[in-house]
């Protein structure tokens, strides 16, 4: 990839990052909505309609300054959260969880999903094709960003879906601590992100998982 323009690389990585963050929120809504809670669905959400769930920073601005800064190595985002009435669900702390682990277990389906596709193009045509060169380099983008957002959200930082299933599994008073630092979540991604460390963290984590599902397609 690194023998093409920005404008290709960008468009590569598009499609699987907009597909990434839009089934990740949806499939929170859902599982909610099979839980007891309507929320999602009475708004709207439970579409695979990408205008619905974009945010103009954390859709577009932050996967872009990444995705450049590390010369399409690393990039992660995420979507407007999809609403959950926790009072709705018909046990809240087991189903807090639930819904939180659909998120990245959805990620991962879909990482699998993109490695099938690049198995397909490599068997094809390979990289002898423009259209089947096309398909395995999304292909691999498509692992890779699943992959960075499926780690990423099981960090146990609020409001990260770690957290929600870490919470869950804490007595009611340490989840209630848990929960008092949701406001400064935020901020200390920030931190982590621009001091290096999440990188470090995210990166080794990332390829490990990446590596398995490349050898399990047999990709070159």
């Amino acid at each position: 990839m690194q023998h093409m323009n920005i404008i290709q690389q960008i468009a590569i990585w598009a499609l699987p990052l907009l597909f990434a963050i839009t089934v990740h929120e949806v499939a929170h809504g859902y599982v909610a909505f099979k839980l007891g809670d309507p929320t999602a669905k009475r708004l709207g959400r439970l579409t695979l309609n990408p205008v619905k769930h974009i945010d103009p920073i954390g859709t577009i601005v932050v996967p872009l300054v990444l995705l450049v800064a590390s010369g399409f190595q690393f990039a992660f985002g995420w979507a407007k959260p999809v609403p959950v009435t926790w009072t709705n669900l018909k046990s809240p702390r087991r189903d807090m969880a639930l819904v939180a682990i659909a998120g990245p277990a959805t990620n991962l389906v879909m990482a699998f999903g993109w490695g099938a596709i690049a198995k397909v193009a490599q068997l094809t045509g390979g990289p002898s094709h423009n259209f089947t060169l096309l398909l395995m380099l999304m292909g691999t983008a498509g692992i890779l960003i699943n992959l960075m957002l499926m780690i990423l959200n099981l960090i146990p930082i609020p409001p990260l879906d770690g957290s929600r299933i870490l919470s869950s599994l804490l007595p009611p008073k340490m989840a209630l601590l848990l929960s008092r630092v949701e406001p400064y979540g935020l901020i200390i991604l920030v931190v982590l992100i621009f001091s290096g460390l999440l990188r470090k963290v995210l990166v080794p984590s990332v390829f490990l998982v990446f590596g398995l599902i490349a050898s399990f397609f047999g990709l070159r």
